[in-house]
């Protein structure tokens, strides 16, 4: 007898059906050679840090007493259910798993590393150990009944997936030392709940930095240098690559005489008909880039849809980061094609390298429609315009009809003194793009010959630098798939696959999409429409964080990324993947504990106006009897210097602070002071500094309010 078990319920009614002739039992089902049975995705998830560092006390607070910890080994604990589901479940696996009739047990897990964890821990766990029994790996790229049957004749020993199954648990591992450390730390050093993760940080710090570059943006006014000339469609406009200052407007204009006394004489004009091309086939990241921007749908609202439209077997596996098609599904493609065919569509094979390349795919191929067609009056509005991008992007590529456009170029030359191309597109044959969006529109250049004298009217036009962009969806999910390219430069297709390959982006297309969500849900970043920015959370998160010494950056990611990839081709072992992690948290104990602040909560000294005890808080050391209406604080941060203890301990002893350095103004310019209470009011002194710092000090900030 042969047990499959699968990830969801939904997955396991997928097989069940396309096996036939079953009969339920309860938690599974049963047939004459086959048992199916399943999970609800994670039924294990990794034990908390009290497992392995419990407190000294007994109590399951977090403390520095727990901290950093590094387990020899990881333990998996049954997830807490509060019905008892997981529970009862996980009894009927194993109760299967363990049955004499049993002889094969086959991990019909997602196809990607996530699902080969979950049941790989799940058969573990039913073994209570090693597995005795011979597994073999379902690897479904949709669930159609004809391929769920084709793949259930070919499967192969697990073994052959066991590098994946070390990526995946050496990402879960990594993943937990990271937030369970750095969390816990920095939310007892704050006073504030902080998420500390590998990629949720440095996609937060993303939308701030780029926020902050938006609210720092000075911008700047400049003349440009313009010639419009002739009517409606017949514009001609030239735009010079020189620009001038607004004091320069004399020199503008003699620059703009200069060019309009020269001949400008049309040197060439190209014409030709050509064939546009659509787009390439969806993978994950650019359908939610295509979604977001046409119908403002986020992305975890994009990824369910398109999930349950999978698990319905509508479309291909979702969480794909290639736009190819393996050469081995080629008969498949055509039965799609067939298919999408007879439902209307003018459709063709096409063998090209453009459509099927191995060299792209890592794991999965590009998203399309499979097989199975959808009733369009059953699917709901945001199933069919997921599906309807999946299908028309499909149609577009496989289109029988070519889409074809007169594409003119035209070089014009103004006296020697600049040259100037203008380029010019116009749609004769629509082909494709009566079927997938096609954004791009016609533009109509004036009907010009080589050697015609064409009559220009070059003025100062005043302009305005503009900041940059908020992040988009769109530009948000490029910038994570390769962080280190630069935005304004041509996208590199085979660059872009690199970067990927090589484990270079910043989360992945099966983690992103919860890991942005996670970030809006933790009140980080607000999504409106397509457009990202930060809140205030987030820049508290991103702050704190700076001050702690604790750099999430993309550059850290990255290299994490990178040993996982090593680790998936075997270059390198899970324990060597982790030992990078704990060097690195160790870094940050090691530095972060040095800032002089202490944590929160802890006792500096006595309150010279009531007696009460002075407290670290999160923005300020303040007077614990605060509530009752005493108002002594003093700001951990002042005129970008963090204060420590030992100097607030010192202030509230001796009413004031030795000579501190480290000071910033306004202006950006450095000074020292002595720091002095006065009540309930800090002051700087100046009786110590050199005159030039006294005469730049500002005055101190008003400290913010202690939560």
């Amino acid at each position: 007898m042969i047990l499959i078990i699968a990830e969801k319920p939904s997955l396991g009614r997928n097989i069940i059906s396309a096996l036939g002739g079953m009969t339920r039992r309860d938690g599974y089902y049963e047939g004459k050679d086959f048992l199916v049975t399943w999970a609800f995705g994670h039924l294990f998830s990794l034990a908390e840090i009290d497992r392995y560092s419990p407190n000294p006390d007994g109590s399951n607070r977090w403390t520095m007493a727990t901290l950093p910890c590094f387990p020899q080994k990881f333990v998996y604990e049954l997830r807490e259910d509060k019905t008892g589901g997981v529970k009862r479940q996980f009894e009927t696996v194993r109760k299967l798993c363990l049955r004499s009739d049993v002889d094969t047990v086959v991990n019909a897990g997602d196809a990607d590393r996530e699902g080969e964890i979950i049941v790989r821990t799940l058969v573990s766990k039913a073994f209570d150990g090693s597995v005795p029994k011979p597994m073999k790996r379902l690897w479904l790229p949709d669930q159609t009944e004809g391929t769920i049957r084709e793949a259930l004749a070919d499967m192969k020993d697990d073994g052959e997936y066991k590098n994946l199954a070390y990526e995946g648990y050496a990402r879960t591992f990594i993943d937990w030392l990271y937030g369970m450390n750095l969390s816990r730390f920095a939310t007892l050093k704050t006073g504030t709940l902080l998420r500390v993760g590998r990629v949720i940080v440095p996609i937060v710090k993303a939308i701030y930095d780029r926020d902050n570059a938006i609210k720092n943006f000075v911008p700047e006014e400049y003349f440009a240098i313009i010639s419009k000339t002739g009517r409606g469609s017949e514009t001609l406009e030239l735009v010079s690559k020189t620009k001038f200052k607004l004091e320069e407007k004399s020199q503008a204009d003699e620059f703009c005489q200069k060019y309009n006394n020269a001949q400008t004489t049309v040197t060439d004009v190209k014409r030709k008909q050509e064939t546009v091309f659509p787009g390439k086939l969806y993978s994950l990241t650019k359908l939610q880039n295509f979604l977001g921007k046409k119908y403002k749908m986020p992305m975890d609202k994009s990824l369910s849809v398109l999930q349950k439209l999978y698990e319905e077997g509508y479309v291909t596996y979702p969480r794909t980061n290639s736009e190819y098609l393996a050469t081995a599904e080629k008969d498949k493609v055509k039965n799609v094609i067939s298919r999408v065919k007879g439902i209307g569509y003018p459709v063709t094979f096409k063998d090209t390298k453009s459509v099927f390349d191995d060299t792209k795919i890592e794991a999965h191929s590009a998203l399309t429609p499979t097989v199975k067609i959808p009733d369009k009056s059953k699917l709901s509005a945001d199933e069919a315009k997921v599906y309807g991008a999946v299908m028309r992007r499909f149609v577009a590529v496989f289109c029988s009809e070519p889409c074809k456009a007169d594409k003119t170029e035209i070089t014009l030359d103004t006296g020697g003194f600049e040259q100037f191309t203008l380029k010019g597109t116009v749609i004769v044959e629509p082909g494709w793009t009566k079927y997938d969006d096609y954004t791009a529109k016609d533009k109509i250049l004036p009907k010009l010959n080589a050697g015609d004298v064409v009559k220009t009217a070059f003025a100062p036009v005043k302009k305005e630098t503009t900041p940059p962009r908020h992040y988009t969806i769109e530009t948000l999910n490029n910038y994570l798939k390769n962080p280190f390219r630069d935005e304004k430069a041509a996208e590199n297709e085979d660059e872009e696959y690199k970067a990927v390959f090589e484990g270079l982006e910043l989360g992945t297309e099966a983690t992103r999409t919860g890991i942005i969500d996670n970030a809006r849900k933790s009140k980080y970043i607000l999504l409106t429409k397509d457009v990202y920015t930060i809140l205030p959370a987030g820049e508290f998160l991103i702050e704190s964080l700076s001050r702690l010494g604790i750099g999430m950056d993309k550059y850290k990611t990255a290299e994490i990324g990178k040993a996982l990839k090593k680790i998936y081709r075997g270059e390198m072992t899970v324990n060597a993947g982790i030992a990078l992690a704990e060097d690195e948290i160790k870094s940050v104990f090691d530095s972060s504990t040095a800032d002089g602040t202490g944590f929160f909560g802890d006792v500096i000294g006595k309150c010279p106006l009531c007696g009460g005890d002075i407290k670290r808080g999160t923005y300020a050391y303040g007077c614990s009897n605060y509530k009752d209406g005493c108002k002594m604080r003093i700001p951990l941060f002042l005129c970008g210097r963090t204060i420590t203890a030992e100097e607030v301990a010192c202030l509230l002893d001796k009413g004031e602070t030795e000579l501190l350095n480290g000071f910033k103004s306004k202006k950006g310019k450095d000074f020292s002071a002595v720091l002095k209470l006065e009540g309930d009011t800090i002051k700087f002194s100046f009786d110590n500094a050199k005159p030039a710092e006294r005469e730049t000090a500002p005055l101190p900030d008003e400290p913010p309010e202690r939560k």
